[in-house]
């Protein structure tokens, strides 16, 4: 059987992701779609030219939205990153993002395509939800990366705390894919060892500090560079692995949460059906406040967005 894949939106992060799945094998064809012509035809000619040295061969189509029909997955990696040079937050996007994603959804639901949609786009969780919305594609089918992203970053900060391999860290964080997301540390395990036991035995576990540490390290990338690329490519990589290889895997990818009626991060099964079985985490009462401000922040969002109040969405979310 063929694996199809496409990404639309061919930026830093898009190209990045294309790169991934061409050195890695993981599709046999793979359509480019981004509005900058010269530039995804480039990329298109560069990967070309890098396949005589790699070990896989990929068919590329460029700019081709019926080739969307059969695929069976798309990865939205729409946005301009330019935006966020000017103000450090996901929401000061919005606008255009969201403008975008309507055309593009459209245009996705016309080619008939019924397969896993996945989304880049940010701000992640209200992409994810109007994708979901105006494709008409099933809620299991469509996922945002949310904080599938974020949980490593916080894997690597409680690995640099404790001197040990992010690997050696599990749990997540959970909520948006923004500045209301939390760690959720009832879920960590270092080596197998409570977090929250380790920080009791240990007054220099700072676990405040680890998690503005993982919500904040985007900025420290964006900071130094003007845009992020590798750490999401890798996120979005996983996912589509899980999907691709029909894994069955544990995430905390964005998916639509029916007791908060929106999309938000928090872990699912995911295979080749998409979301194929939601989880229940034994959370704290704190971390499910903490769950429910963050659905909130995201429904109050999203209704901006959906009655027009482009103003309203875009705000701080400081």
């Amino acid at each position: 059987m063929t694996r199809k894949v496409a990404i639309i939106g061919c930026g830093h992060v898009g190209a990045t992701v294309a790169h991934n799945i061409i050195q890695g094998g993981l599709a046999d064809e793979l359509t480019l779609i981004d509005i900058n012509e010269d530039k995804v035809q480039a990329d298109a000619l560069d990967f070309r030219d890098a396949m005589a040295n790699l070990d896989y061969h990929t068919v590329l189509h460029v700019n081709d939205y019926d080739e969307l029909k059969d695929c069976e997955v798309i990865i939205s990696a729409l946005g301009d990153i330019e935006i966020q040079k000017i103000k450090l937050d996901r929401f000061s996007e919005v606008a255009f993002t969201s403008t975008q994603v309507k055309i593009v959804a459209g245009k996705i639901k016309a080619s008939g395509f019924h397969g896993i949609l996945l989304v880049i786009s940010n701000p992640c969780d209200i992409q994810t939800m109007i994708y979901q919305q105006l494709s008409g594609l099933p809620a299991a089918h469509v996922m945002g990366t949310g904080t599938l992203l974020d949980s490593a970053r916080m894997q690597r900060a409680v690995g640099e705390a404790l001197h040990v391999d992010p690997r050696s860290v599990s749990g997540y964080n959970l909520g948006e894919h923004g500045n209301s997301q939390f760690t959720a540390w009832s879920t960590v395990r270092v080596l197998g060892q409570s977090i929250t036991t380790l920080a009791e035995e240990d007054a220099n576990i700072d676990l405040d500090a680890i998690d503005h540490e993982a919500r904040i390290g985007g900025y420290h990338v964006m900071l130094g560079k003007h845009y992020t690329n590798y750490a999401i490519a890798a996120a979005t990589t996983r996912l589509l692995n899980a999907v691709l290889s029909d894994a069955k895997r544990e995430l905390p990818v964005s998916n639509y949460k029916a007791e908060y009626d929106c999309y938000l991060s928090y872990p699912a099964i995911v295979g080749a059906n998409g979301v194929e079985r939601a989880l229940s985490l034994p959370l704290t009462e704190e971390e499910l406040t903490k769950l429910q401000k963050s659905a909130d922040f995201i429904k109050a969002r999203y209704d901006a967005i959906m009655r027009g109040d482009l103003e309203a969405a875009s705000a701080s979310s400081n």
